[in-house]
């Protein structure tokens, strides 16, 4: 783990039985992403493999939320800025019950709650339309200093993208967020090296990431995304120095596409895949024996 040389001592290893917890939903989110992506043959299964632990470290250990209320004012916020990442955050909705595990079958078909691209009009859950990059942090902005105005305990999370730090407004947005001191607003930034037109480091090189978010004046810290201990400790970090009044936060993670499945892990093309019908099954197999590998390790 990377933390910035301004900040203390990290906060204590988590237990082993909250890792294990979180480690078995993250298969969870993996595995419904596989069924969704076989509903169309093809779509952004990579991305929900590789960010499924991100994603199960929010909804099984940080959010506050009542799954039968989606609305509840009491709610923190989570906001998918990567609308493409939707399979994944079906996913995670799914398993936080806030969506039927049944619907997934539902995935991208005419008249679902579950488009291809996240929209908020459609899903119980979904805080924002996403897809178009570098807007998701500037909501997240806004959303941070009205709640912080109503005097809500509230606090709003923003997924983003190592792509998306292509956009100047994402930059506006992590000024504006240091300027307002909004400690109750963490960015958490998927950086798995991959955008549309091709590796990141060769579209727009953005690093070094972390001296960037840094000399923005946020706590940063830059874990392995796909390692569920480094994440939780990273969020364990934030809350000993969050506030409503504060730097806002944010966790740098680095990811795999198709994690946990050596078959897509490998795949050239990789941003949008598709996937032949006999390789789905091949796809399971992988990701059980995986995990299995890793539990007992």
């Amino acid at each position: 783990m990377t933390l910035s040389s301004t900040e203390a001592a990290p906060a204590a290893t988590p237990n082993a039985e909250r890792v294990d917890r979180i480690r078995a939903a993250a298969q969870r989110i993996r595995h419904h992403a596989l069924n969704m992506g076989e509903v169309q043959g093809q779509g952004y299964v990579g991305q929900a493999l590789g960010a499924a632990d991100m994603l199960a470290a929010v909804y099984g250990d940080q959010l506050t939320f009542r799954p039968g209320d989606p609305h509840w004012e009491g709610r923190d916020r989570f906001l998918l800025s990567t609308g493409h990442y939707a399979i994944g955050h079906y996913a995670a909705l799914a398993e936080a019950g806030i969506v039927p595990v049944s619907e997934l079958e539902t995935y991208g078909s005419d008249d679902s709650r579950l488009p291809m691209s996240g929209m908020s009009t459609y899903t119980p859950g979904m805080e924002i339309s996403g897809g178009s990059l570098g807007h998701g942090l500037t909501i997240a902005v806004g959303m941070a200093l009205g709640l912080r105005a109503q005097g809500s305990a509230s606090r709003v999370i923003n997924f983003l993208s190592d792509g998306e730090l292509d956009e100047g407004s994402t930059w506006e947005a992590a000024m504006g967020a240091h300027h307002h001191q909004l400690g109750n607003l963490t960015a958490l930034v998927d950086i798995n090296a991959l955008q549309a037109d091709g590796a990141t480091d060769t579209v727009l090189r953005t690093e070094p990431v972390t001296e960037k978010w840094e000399a923005f004046g946020w706590y940063t810290q830059r874990v392995d995304g796909n390692d569920v201990g480094a994440l939780l400790a990273a969020f364990d970090n934030i809350a000993a120095v969050a506030g409503p009044v504060g730097r806002p936060s944010v966790i740098l993670c680095d990811t795999k596409v198709g994690r946990g499945v050596p078959l897509l892990e490998t795949r050239e093309k990789a941003h949008f895949m598709r996937i032949e019908e006999h390789e789905w099954q091949i796809c399971r197999e992988q990701l059980t024996a995986g995990y299995g590998r890793t539990a007992s390790a």
